[in-house]
């Protein structure tokens, strides 16, 4: 009873890469989610790949807009072309989730149309209240 074999179990690797990643040689997925959020000071515009990984982002800000000029449309405009000037060529497909009340919401979509990727669906994911929150007061001017 004292001498017993011992059972071994396999070791597992340190290293498990994700399916689809360079390391395990899997297809590259040619579908990317694109992620629009228009606020009345800004919009930020983030590309990321099916997972929520992301891949690029551009904002109002970063594209050398300041103070009210961030909220405009035709700022929303440039960050919408300049997030996907990172992304990679072969990419055909896009899906597009847009949140926010902002100005910027529809030169963004119309940006996005105009940059010659397909556009599976669009989908607006303003989170609305199901009479949560007291909203503050109205200002008086």
């Amino acid at each position: 009873m004292r001498y017993m074999a011992k059972l071994s179990i396999p070791k597992r690797p340190r290293f498990v890469p994700r399916p689809g990643s360079r390391q395990t040689g899997g297809r590259i997925r040619r579908k990317i989610v694109i992620h629009v959020q228009a606020s009345f000071n800004n919009t930020i515009v983030t590309v990321t790949d099916i997972r929520g990984r992301a891949i690029s982002f551009s904002s109002a800000g970063t594209c050398g807009f300041k103070g009210p000029r961030k909220g405009t449309p035709f700022a929303a405009q440039t960050a919408a072309i300049n997030a996907l000037r990172t992304v990679n060529p072969n990419m055909q497909q896009a899906e597009v989730l847009i949140k926010g009340p902002g100005p910027g919401r529809d030169a963004a979509l119309r940006a996005l149309c105009q940059s010659g990727i397909l556009l599976s669906f669009i989908r607006d994911v303003t989170p609305m209240p199901h009479n949560g929150c007291r909203p503050p007061k109205r200002r008086r001017v």
